[in-house]
């Protein structure tokens, strides 16, 4: 089961073709499934945490400083400049805007694991950006989308709250007082969470086929430029201040991932417009691609550096 959950980037790829080509076989999920589907991934991850995770916030501060600092700094303003460089519609640029304000999801502790850097770290940086979300996504998206498109800050706010704190911190405590009788669990919770997350953007996409299809083009380049530039000043950010490569890694594939999953229900719960949860949709092929190959990348790298070590 490890196999299909490491090859995410695959799947969520021939997913979205899918999507686009028989859009009928996703768009069976759609309303109350979405947010069912979303709250059982949030769940999924709060059991793999434990009340101990939040001390490493204390006894390593600088790079969680960094990376939460860059995760809502870099993603959220080089989309809202390049959404106006590529003349996106209001629409479009407050969904760019949307997703690049959620905090990492999941799937960035997957592909942390399978860079070889530090997991650990991944995910207390999704627990504390996940928190802060409650507040940060909705009035960062607020700030930068103005007045060009109604936004419902409130909704955006109870929103968060619902599909996050409150799933989120259930896992934990569930975690805490049936560890042991939920242990076999631990094992197939990435792959339910990689399957649903598969499932929601598949959703989106098929159901906005035309749009896509119409922008296509101009948004998926404006949005494959901006995961580029939060990969890049990520591990560039980290490397310069940190000195450390595995946190480098980390931190550069939580700053390049959101949670789109996320993104998207935000935009369908919040925005009176349609267009603003293609976006988020389209986001996470893209992050999951790049992300994907900068794994490989680091894989060849981490088996050169071990096999130059044995030389030594």
């Amino acid at each position: 089961m490890q196999w299909i959950t490491f090859l995410f980037p695959l799947w969520i790829f021939i997913s979205s073709g899918t999507a686009l080509y028989k859009p009928e076989i996703f768009t069976w999920l759609k309303g109350d499934l979405i947010i069912y589907s979303l709250g059982l991934i949030m769940l999924s991850m709060g059991i793999t945490l434990t009340f101990d995770d939040f001390k490493r916030i204390l006894s390593r501060p600088m790079p969680i400083a960094l990376g939460v600092f860059l995760q809502f700094t870099v993603m959220p303003l080089s989309r809202f400049f390049i959404s106006k460089l590529f003349n996106l519609s209001p629409e479009l640029s407050a969904g760019v805007i949307l997703v690049s304000s959620c905090p990492g999801g999941t799937a960035s502790n997957v592909l942390t694991y399978l860079a070889k850097a530090d997991v650990a770290l991944s995910v207390t940086l999704t627990t504390v950006s996940t928190f802060l979300a409650i507040i940060l996504t909705p009035a960062i998206t607020a700030l930068l989308v103005g007045n060009e498109i109604k936004v419902d800050t409130i909704g955006l706010i109870w929103s968060t709250f619902k599909v996050v704190v409150i799933p989120v911190i259930s896992g934990i405590l569930i975690s805490k007082y049936f560890k042991e009788k939920l242990s076999y669990l631990l094992d197939i919770l990435p792959f339910i969470s990689i399957i649903l997350i598969i499932l929601i953007v598949s959703s989106v996409i098929g159901s906005r086929r035309e749009i896509i299809l119409q922008s296509g083009i101009i948004l998926g380049s404006a949005i494959f430029l901006v995961h580029s530039i939060g990969f890049l000043i990520g591990y560039l950010m980290a490397k310069t201040i940190l000195k450390n490569e595995i946190t480098s890694r980390t931190i550069s594939i939580e700053v390049g991932m959101q949670n789109s999953g996320l993104g998207v229900l935000l935009a369908k719960e919040n925005f009176a417009s349609v267009l603003v949860s293609v976006p988020p949709a389209i986001s996470s092929l893209f992050h999951s691609l790049i992300s994907s190959f900068l794994v490989f990348i680091w894989r060849l790298l981490s088996k050169k550096e071990i096999k130059d070590s044995n030389l030594k």
